[in-house]
């Protein structure tokens, strides 16, 4: 038998399995790009899902393979644009400040309320989520409770401190306490009565925990 003869047949290499999480991962970053940047360009109402998938580079049946409609990939989107800036920040969970002061905490918190109302990254998305929330009661119910409640809970623990240190009145109720600031914040910026500032946080600090009546 010849030399030639004794050769084994070259071994074929087998391709690379696609690496299908990254992938979707990759697809999924590219969608909330895409629906954050066209309802901060042409607004809501006309942002479609035709229109995401396209700027995105996907296929539309990729879209409604994790979502059902443009408001829940937009609430998506919104959420995790609000975890990428913190981690990007370096900031740690959010927590309610207890120096024992409670209105230099309310003051504390509501300015940086105010800042995040006005950022360009979040308002746009922000508003449209609020505005088809009253519409669209799925997306109302899930916008409250993945991040409005959260929020809301730590306005209620700090009153409820200031309860137990008798910094406001035995009977108050925390949740109806922290409407006193956090309802007019959402009124004025949603329906632009007037405008945002830290002076206005302020003030409406000092009139919920003070009064109107001359001190």
């Amino acid at each position: 038998m010849s030399p030639v003869s004794r050769k084994q047949p070259p071994t074929r290499r087998s391709a690379p399995v696609p690496d299908t999480a990254r992938r979707s991962e990759r697809s999924r970053r590219a969608i909330y790009a895409a629906a954050l940047s066209l309802v901060a360009e042409v607004g809501y109402p006309r942002t479609t899902v035709e229109g995401i998938a396209a700027r995105a580079g996907v296929g539309k049946q990729t879209i409604y393979r994790w979502w059902s409609s443009k408001a829940e990939v937009l609430l998506e989107a919104f959420l995790d644009l609000g975890e990428q800036a913190a981690e990007e920040a370096g900031e740690r969970p959010f927590v309610f400040p207890d120096t024992g002061d409670l209105a230099a905490d309310l003051r504390f918190v509501l300015r940086a309320t105010v800042d995040e109302l006005l950022d360009p990254r979040f308002e746009p998305p922000a508003r449209a989520l609020a505005a088809e929330g009253v519409v669209n009661e799925r997306l109302g119910r899930t916008f409250v409770a993945k991040l409005l409640e959260p929020q809301l809970q730590l306005y209620v623990a700090r009153l409820r401190a200031a309860r137990e240190t008798g910094d406001v009145r035995a009977d108050l109720d925390p949740r109806i306490a922290l409407e006193l600031f956090v309802a007019p914040l959402a009124q004025r910026w949603l329906q632009r009565t007037g405008p945002l500032s830290h002076d206005y946080a302020d003030t409406l600090v000092d009139y919920a925990l003070y009064g109107l009546v001359p001190r």
